[in-house]
């Protein structure tokens, strides 16, 4: 697992900021911040983070710079935590074995 990655998806304004790029296609943080309940510069520090664990990047149009989310990484994101889920699932059926077990015992 990737620590650093799921503590950049693990914000609720950055997981909001990835939505709104992948609906959107590409963004800079001034449209971003017309959308979230937080400053522009609150969110060029919220890309920063996510374009540090490389969910999003930056591509420079005059003297802006647009957002767009990294397909590949939020891919990789999506089947680490698709592993976590069927981990946790297994551990449940066992512990609903083992209660249904001590269940048919009393």
């Amino acid at each position: 697992m990737d620590d650093d990655l799921w503590s950049a998806i693990g914000d609720p304004t950055r997981r909001r900021m990835l939505d709104l790029l992948l609906s959107q296609g590409s963004a800079t943080a001034t449209s971003l911040s017309e959308h979230l309940p937080v400053t522009r510069q609150a969110v060029a520090k919220h890309l920063t983070v996510l374009d540090r664990v490389g969910l999003v990047h930056a591509s420079t149009a005059g003297r802006e710079k647009h957002y767009r989310v990294d397909e590949a990484q939020l891919a990789r994101a999506v089947a680490q935590l698709a592993d976590v889920g069927a981990a946790w699932d297994a551990r449940l059926r066992r512990i609903k074995r083992i209660a249904e077990t001590i269940q048919k015992n009393l």
